[in-house]
């Protein structure tokens, strides 16, 4: 039996998962139920909370008048209990940034009541230059920093992406693929490429484990 390595790309250590398990969003099933489940913002850099602060005006009129009150009450961001910076949130779920498909709808090939993100509206209207944190952007990818400077990508498993991963099987659409374009924003073209070459190096390699 073979040993499957400890992969790493350009020192970031990559989760053989990430090339093997399938996941396409399925927003029709799930909602966008991301953007509100759960008991903390998505987390963000300091850089990245800059980025916000310059596109918030833009993301301003698709903020509900709760999330534009908890905002002015204490910023983007805040420090969770685990002491991490994470976007601000709303009754102690949704992301501040959160906005809902309700008639007539933004998107109508979404259903009625999915939860969108104001920031990527303002981006794709072209009133900003921000999209998302990329941590929203990489999901199921879960980034994590060790001492060093090394980088680890580990695939995060939620119930609420259940569809995500059975919509993905039936694409045969593959974690890294599928998140090709947040992959390359977050480590640059060559980055990717050689993720691709390991991948299919992996596949050769250890299909039949």
């Amino acid at each position: 039996m073979k040993q499957i390595p400890i992969l790493e790309v350009d020192g970031v250590l990559i989760s053989t998962s990430i090339l093997t398990e399938k996941f396409c969003c399925d927003l029709s099933a799930c909602g966008g139920a991301c953007c509100i489940e759960g008991d903390a913002g998505a987390p963000v850099t300091l850089d990245e909370v800059g980025e916000i602060e310059a596109a918030l005006d833009a993301a301003w009129p698709a903020m509900s008048a709760q999330a534009q009150a908890v905002v002015d009450r204490q910023g983007v961001a805040y420090t969770d209990p685990e002491g991490e910076l994470v976007t601000s949130i709303v009754g102690g779920k949704d992301c501040v940034f959160t906005y809902y498909n309700y008639p007539p709808r933004e998107v109508p090939e979404l259903p009625q009541g999915c939860c969108l993100c104001a920031l990527e509206k303002a981006c794709r209207e072209g009133r900003s230059r921000f999209m998302k944190p990329i941590s929203c952007a990489l999901y199921p990818i879960r980034e994590k920093r060790f001492s060093g400077g090394l980088i680890g990508l580990n695939l995060h498993r939620w119930a609420v992406c259940d569809a995500a991963f059975r919509k993905g099987r039936e694409l045969n659409l593959p974690v890294y693929r599928f998140l090709r374009e947040p992959l390359i924003r977050r480590f640059g073209e060559a980055w990717y490429r050689e993720l691709e070459t390991v991948a299919e190096e992996f596949q050769r390699t250890y299909a039949e484990l």
